[in-house]
């Protein structure tokens, strides 16, 4: 395991050769205890930003690695309360924001980072594609971030999952209470020509989820819009 210090407190970064993440549903007390103020800060978010959707979405409640397996179970909530425990500072709430993630690294060394739209949740903020687990990635009673990070590039850049190099094994990103389960794709065209095909496909959208896509080099390319477990796995690539 490597780490980071970054910032109040460490980053903590592994890999695993595999996942094993259950879907197993029970109440969330933060959600029903603070229901009358989730539900008026989510109100003032939707007048700021009208195309926020509370739709259904997952969090951890538990978790653990050992035999280079991440074990782990998920709750289902509403975006409304996930959002406010975020904005809240994720207090202490027996949950964990963990999601998967594709790093797409182009043939020529260079990484794609998607640079959020205006209208979303996190604004201006640049990261791998990702999102928030859903019930669509609940199979056979399993958490299948493969499924969710396979949507998540196929809707945000417009790119083909199956056209990428899979490196086995995923790397967990853990900074507090955020766990970034990264998956780490190769593929076999230069940054520049893959960066144009993802800006076509934005291009056509009538509301694409992302301003731009960047390509990064090295250090001298971080922005500090890039959240912690971005900037630490690519530490950890180009160390």
């Amino acid at each position: 395991m490597a780490a980071s210090s970054g910032g109040e407190r460490e980053v903590k970064i592994v890999t695993v050769d595999a996942l094993d993440l259950t879907y197993a549903p029970h109440p969330w007390k933060f959600a029903m205890e603070r229901r009358a103020q989730i539900d008026a800060h989510f109100a003032d978010l939707q007048r700021a930003k009208p195309a926020l959707w509370n739709g259904r979405v997952l969090l951890m409640h538990r978790h653990g690695i050992a035999g280079g397996v991440f074990r782990g179970a998920y709750l289902e909530t509403d975006y409304a309360s996930f959002r406010a425990w975020h904005d809240w500072g994720c207090p202490e709430a027996g949950v964990t924001d963990s999601f998967g993630a594709g790093a797409i690294r182009a043939a020529d060394g260079a990484f794609l980072l998607a640079a959020m739209g205006a209208h979303t949740a996190n604004a201006g903020r640049v990261y791998f594609p990702c999102g928030t687990p859903d019930p669509e990635d609940v199979i056979d009673g399993r958490v299948d971030f493969e499924h969710s990070v396979r949507r998540e590039i196929r809707e945000e850049t417009g790119l083909d999952y199956d056209a990428f190099e899979v490196e086995p094994g995923w790397t967990v990103v853990a900074d507090g209470p955020l766990f970034a389960v990264i998956k780490l794709l190769h593929a076999a065209e230069s940054a520049s020509a893959l960066r144009a095909r993802v800006l076509d496909h934005l291009a056509k959208e009538q509301q694409p989820e992302l301003a731009d896509i960047r390509i990064v080099r090295g250090p001298a390319d971080l922005d500090p819009m890039m959240p912690r477990f971005v900037t630490a796995f690519l530490g950890e690539c180009w160390r």
